[in-house]
């Protein structure tokens, strides 16, 4: 049952936390575990429902996968100890899941049936699934493999050098770790902007050699990924929440501790700081494949700004967070170049738009993204929804902490995908 939620304004926030781990980082850990040969042991892992929607997936696999809170241990026995799956592969509302699996699948020498929440049954596949049949893999789907359910029947690729029509991370990663199981040739990816990079990062963790020139990453098939220790960063776009939150509840001082700062992620930070905001980063030594930060926000004085272009992928995720802040800053804030946003959980474009309009936001949408209007007291006193997606939940219940009256979150329990213990923290910050 879909659970809702009374939110007040709150006076101030103070204090420390520690973000939960990446979601894509945590994600990309267990599927490169279990494609390796020996143990790989990942701290810090995020348990939240669409990283356990790829636990779960690879254990049908036969992959032997131990999970304690925040620590996994994946017993990898390489690509060739995968084990055709004798059920579905249910990814939940994962689409990073989805994806990315696809990819590993397309090289794997047996039949998998993938399916989804009803929130993945909308999100488009053929972005991943036409550029792996061009390297051999037969993928069937509904619509002729656009969305889930998806058929594959792996093995036998061949590499291919794909100019990718959106800048995409999951297509990237996807299309690489089909080219690992090409025979010994070069598969590359070329994007019109770079998208983030943790794929590349982690499997030369995972010691496989990865080309990367301006916007394309390039892998030579044949190569074996070897296990090794993974520690996951706190998730940068979990801490745009509290980030913008630290930034527009009044007399509030927050300290993010351990938030990975890899700079195809770090957009949000550019925004605070074209804005105005009052906000230190300290990086932190001793971090090996992803940079990490401990980060200080305080309630700042903001400006409007535009965000367009090269800075769109870095925050793409953000953007509903952003619109928040926009909200508070004085002047016009302009989102374009994100159309991108009406194909995640939710079309994020209208969500965000209509969700902050209910509460007296002055913002309207755009074919590519939306228009702002600050500095605007916001109302509360309304009834608003996550439709289901957490990161318009989030968004809202930061919204909450500076309505002049209460709201009414529906959909809250959708905040779990990526942010179990969201309340919690929030609640010890509360002063």
């Amino acid at each position: 049952m879909e659970e809702t939620k009374k939110l007040s304004k709150i006076n101030q926030l103070t204090g420390t936390i520690e973000i939960p781990g990446d979601k894509s980082i945590s994600h990309r850990a267990v599927m490169f575990g279990s494609i390796a040969n020996g143990k790989t042991e990942i701290s810090n892992f995020l348990m939240g429902a669409d990283c356990l929607s790829t636990v779960s997936c690879f254990k049908k696999m036969g992959v032997a996968i131990d999970i304690q809170e925040g620590h996994v241990t994946v017993e990898g026995n390489g690509f060739d100890g995968l084990k055709e799956p004798s059920d579905i592969l249910d990814v939940g509302n994962s689409g990073t899941t989805t994806r990315l699996m696809v990819g590993i699948l397309a090289g794997a020498p047996f039949h998998s049936c993938i399916i989804g929440d009803e929130s993945i049954a909308k999100r488009p596949m053929s972005r991943v699934t036409n550029p792996l049949r061009m390297m051999g893999a037969k993928i069937d789907g509904r619509e002729d493999g656009q969305y889930t359910p998806l058929s594959v029947r792996g093995g036998n690729l061949q590499a291919i050098h794909y100019h990718s029509p959106v800048a995409s991370a999951q297509v990237k990663s996807a299309i690489l770790l089909a080219g690992l199981n090409t025979k010994n040739e070069e598969t590359t990816v070329t994007e019109p902007h770079k998208s983030r990079d943790h794929t590349e990062r982690m499997l030369r963790a995972f010691g496989v050699d990865v080309k990367e020139d301006e916007n394309s990453a390039s892998i030579i098939g044949g190569q074996s990924l070897q296990a090794t220790n993974i520690f996951v960063p706190g998730d940068i776009s979990s801490a745009a929440f509290f980030l913008v939150a630290g930034a527009i509840v009044p007399n509030s001082e927050i300290l993010l501790k351990n938030v990975g700062i890899n700079p195809t992620r770090t957009g949000i930070l550019d925004v605070l700081e074209q804005m105005g905001a009052s906000i230190e980063i300290t990086p932190k030594e001793g971090h090996t494949f992803e940079p990490v930060a401990d980060i200080v926000i305080r309630t700042s004085s903001l400006k409007g700004t535009t965000i367009s272009g090269d800075l769109i992928p870095k925050l793409i995720d953000e953007i509903p967070v952003i619109a928040l802040l926009a909200s508070q800053a004085e002047g016009d804030t302009i989102i374009r170049d994100a159309s991108e946003l009406k194909v995640k959980e939710t079309n994020r474009i209208d969500t965000v738009v209509g969700e902050l309009k209910k509460i007296g936001a002055t913002i309207q949408a755009t074919d590519d993204g939306m228009i702002i209007s600050g500095k605007t007291k916001l109302t509360g006193n309304a009834k608003v929804s996550s439709h289901g997606d957490h990161r318009i939940g989030m968004m809202l219940a930061i919204a909450s902490c500076i309505t002049e009256e209460p709201i009414e979150l529906e959909s809250v329990d959708a905040i779990d995908v990526s942010y179990p213990t969201f309340f919690e923290h929030l609640d010890s910050l509360a002063k």
